[in-house]
Order: structure tokens, then sequence, then C-alpha cells
């Protein structure tokens, strides 16, 4: 029989305080952890599929015209997709316009994407801040001129409004069907404005996608062809740092909760530690005096108390984990578009980054309860324990 766990078994915290703290901790820690993880997908979910981690473009860049734009299939292109972190390549076609709704007048971005076949003709996806702006549902009219060589006017018709991250008066996009506007700029069905390359959400980090940027810049600057149209390589992070930078922002406050609500509980631990150790003088004496050594003692005390911490740790990640499933199926909680970039609080379970925080908190805890466990060595038997 483990003599440490028999007698660890018959030694109880005083009340439930230590068990509340330490599951209320872990609650906050994971639902940071959570939370964070979830802003980190949906932030860089959004700028993929506005620009891309990483973009393709030729030298002679111009959205207002119709003149600039390269192949769909260039030479380099299969080099490019071999890459085992490219998920996907596809082209895209962009050109500002101005919608004029009556009186109001706003310029946009429109985007022409493969795979937006709308039984409508002329079918459009607008952000649900351009449809505040104008007053514009599904199912409305959208008189927009595009100026270039000559002023072209097109009629959309909205199928969709979305939620962006991007809610600046002065970047909205409008997500078009990648032949309507090849149509409009009388280009080829393989001519396109970038190629847009998005990579495994496993890529996504900020060194990942900078990287990235790095390696296809040299294929295409080595690979490409003399009848090519020449192209630089730009990614999210460069045409977006603030994002980024906001998304740094976020993962030091979750590291500063991680660090505070570990030394919280750690500290009440010590304190429920210490509570036990002075009610239990006469017991520590008495195994001394039947020759238990003071680290004997203390693995004893030390038992019990991680038996606390770990069964606390399992009711926090329980809770944690339910209202982030909760939080990411019902959306329960709004936010702000405008502060926040997403209109509700994301929530993603990162299974991997949660074991991180809790081995690592449970770590910090049972270090920081060593600091009592030299009480023991200060008991003397011959002074606690009484024969009457």
């Amino acid at each position: 029989m483990n003599t440490t766990g028999f007698i660890a078994s018959r030694l109880r915290f005083k009340g439930k305080l230590p068990l509340i703290c330490i599951a209320v901790s872990f609650l906050v820690m994971i639902i940071a952890v959570g939370v964070s993880s979830g802003f980190r997908r949906e932030i860089r979910d959004g700028v993929g599929s506005v620009s891309g981690d990483v973009q393709i473009l030729p030298n002679t860049r111009d959205f207002s015209g119709e003149e600039s734009f390269l192949d769909c299939s260039p030479s380099y292109l299969g080099k490019v997709d071999s890459l085992t972190y490219v998920s996907e390549i596809i082209p895209a076609v962009y050109r500002v316009g101005i919608i004029k709704k009556q009186d109001n007048i706003h310029g946009v971005l429109f985007k022409g994407v493969p795979g937006r076949q709308d039984t409508t003709s002329l079918g459009v996806s607008i952000p649900r801040r351009l449809a505040s702006l104008l007053s514009i549902g599904v199912g409305d009219r959208l008189q927009t001129y595009f100026v270039g060589e000559k002023v072209r006017a097109r009629n959309f018709t909205v199928t969709d409004i979305y939620d962006g991250i991007l809610t600046a008066d002065d970047k909205l996009v409008v997500y078009a069907s990648l032949e309507d506007m090849q149509r409009l700029n009388g280009w080829d069905e393989d001519q396109a404005s970038a190629l847009e390359v998005r990579l495994k959400p496993s890529h996504r980090s900020v060194q990942d996608i900078q990287q990235a940027q790095g390696e296809i810049g040299f294929i295409t600057h080595a690979y490409t062809a003399e009848d090519e149209v020449p192209v630089y390589v730009t990614s999210s992070v460069s045409t977006y740092p603030q994002l980024f930078d906001w998304l740094n922002l976020i993962d030091f406050n979750v590291l500063f909760i991680l660090i505070l609500m570990t030394i919280v509980a750690g500290f009440n631990m010590i304190s429920g530690l210490l509570i036990m150790l002075f009610e239990n003088i006469s017991t520590i004496g008495l195994f001394k005096s039947m020759g238990m050594s003071d680290k004997g003692i203390a693995k004893v005390f030390l038992t019990t108390a991680s038996g606390v911490v770990l069964k606390g740790m399992l009711i926090g990640n329980v809770l944690a984990i339910a209202f982030c499933l909760l939080e990411d199926w019902l959306r329960l909680i709004p936010l702000d578009p405008v502060n926040y970039f997403v209109s509700y609080v994301p929530a993603q379970l990162n299974i991997p980054l949660i074991l991180v925080a809790d081995l690592l908190a449970y770590l910090v805890i049972m270090l920081l309860l060593l600091i009592p466990s030299l009480f023991i060595a200060k008991v003397d038997p011959a002074e606690t324990v009484r024969v009457k």
C-alpha cells in the first residue's frame, strides 16, 4: 500500500474556498485561451478571405483601369501550389466602383472571385456596414459606376449581406463573381488582377506568413517566363499590420490573465495549506517521532494539495469548455464590430494550448506550495506530541 497516498487521503482542507478559487481561476484562464484562439481564427480567416494570406500581383497594379492583369496559370503556379503549407490558390479581379443610391454615393472595392455563380444576374454580396450606410437590403439594386478609359455602369443585385472584419468606410469590399468582373474589364477567362495564396490554418502565424511571402517571392522571381507579366509578392501582414498588432495585444492580455490567475490560485492554496499545517501540528510531530523525514511529511501534504488543485482544474476546465462550445455555437455575447472587428465573442477550443496552460499553471501552483512546506522543518516533535 502507498503510505503517502493513504495518509493524504485522510487529510482535508478546511472549507471549500481553495477548491472554488482553483476552479474559478482555471475557468477564467481557459476561457481567455479560448477567446484568444477564437479572435485569432476569425481575424486571420477574415483577412484571408479579403486578400489571401499571400498575394501575387502584377507590377503595374491599377484598380481603376483595365490594363493591370496577370495570367491565371503562370509558369511558376505549379511550384507555388506544391509548397506543403499552401491550401489553395485562387484568381481574383479587383476594381474600384462608385455606388449610387438615390442621393448617397459611396466608393467601394469590388472583388471578383470564383464560385459566386448566383442565379441572379450580376449578384453581389455586400458588407453589413455598406448596407447600413446606404439602407440597402437583399434583393435591392446597386447602381454602380466604374471609371477607366471610359465610364461603365452596371446594375448589380444584392444577394447576400455579410459581416466583415474591415468595417472602415474606406475599406469596404463587395464580392462579385469572377466572370462578371472579367467581362466588365474586357478580360479573357485566364486573366485576373491577382493570385491569392491561402495557407493552411496551422501556417498562419505572422512568422509563417512572412516566411511564405519570402519563399513564394523567390519562386515567382526565379521561374517567371520572359513573356509573362512581371509580378511582386505581398502578404496580409504587410497589408493589414494593424490587425496583427491587435492580435498581439490580445495575446499579451491573455498572458497577463494566465499569470495573474495562476498567482491568485497559488496564494490561495498557500493560505489553505498553511491552515492545514497549523491544524495538524501534533500530527506532524507524531510522524517525526515515528521516524518520518521532513521530505516525506511534506510529500503527504503536497499530495493532498495536489488533489485539490487537480479537482479544481477539472471543474474549471469542464465549465470553460462548455462555455466556449455554447458561445461558438450560439454566439451569445455581442460585440461592436467597429472596435473588435467581429460582431460576437469568438471562442475556439485549442486543445494543445489548453493542455499547455493547464500543465504550466499546475506546475507553478505546486512550486508555490513548496513555500509553506518549509514550515514542517520548524516543528519540534518534543513540543508538539504530548502524552496525557
